[in-house]
């Protein structure tokens, strides 16, 4: 096997349990230098073994973007993704992208681009149709309650959904108000593949 085919199949398996940390400029800054500082503030305190990079509020996405990549690499995040945007994905050199739940017809176009593909989920149908177009994994969201973010889904229903979908092709990575290590551990009795979070990544940080 060529060292390019190893890189390949390395990209497309998931750790044991996924630590999916996610971006976002109202947490993490929206210029390279507050990005860059609170993203190393993070990285360097939190395990994380997936990160995306989500801005859908800043202009100059395309260096933010670098920012984020650069800043992974040097923390050796095994996997970086980039939300919704597959034109950067592939300019910047992204390892995946995060698809939102309205690209469902963008699955087959990021797979035949070999990135590691996630799309935002947050019912069994939709869940049903990520993993017959061919997506990697899902977040499913959300599982505990948010203002604003409808009902929750619970740790029952989660643990249905896991049963039911994933497999060693497909992941299913909770997500939605996640902030704390008990509720990582409610998450790992599922034995879903993961969690994302946002705020548990940011929790515990002082920023200047």
């Amino acid at each position: 096997m060529t060292n390019k085919n190893t890189k390949k199949d390395a990209l497309n398996k998931s750790p044991f349990f996924i630590s999916y940390f996610i971006t976002d400029p109202g947490e993490f800054g929206n210029t390279n230098e507050s990005l860059e500082k609170n993203l190393s503030k993070s990285l360097s305190k939190h395990q994380v073994n997936m990160l995306c990079f989500r801005d859908k509020e800043s202009k100059d996405i395309r260096s933010l973007a670098k920012t984020a990549l650069n800043v992974s690499k040097k923390y050796n995040i095994p996997k970086v993704l980039i939300n919704n945007n597959l034109e950067l994905a592939l300019e910047l050199g992204f390892d995946g992208i995060h698809l939102t739940s309205t690209q469902f017809d963008k699955i087959k176009i990021a797979k035949l681009n070999n990135l590691y593909t996630i799309i935002s989920c947050h019912s069994e149908d939709e869940i049903r149709l990520a993993k017959k177009l061919g997506s990697d994994a899902v977040t499913y969201s959300p599982i505990f309650f948010k203002e604003n973010k409808g009902s929750p889904k619970g740790i029952n229903n989660l643990k249905n959904m896991v049963e039911k979908y994933q497999d060693k092709n497909f992941s299913i990575i909770a997500l939605g108000a996640i902030v704390s290590d008990v509720q990582v551990m409610q998450i790992q009795t599922t034995k879903a593949s993961g969690f994302a979070s946002i705020r548990y990544f940011r929790n515990g940080l002082f920023y200047l």
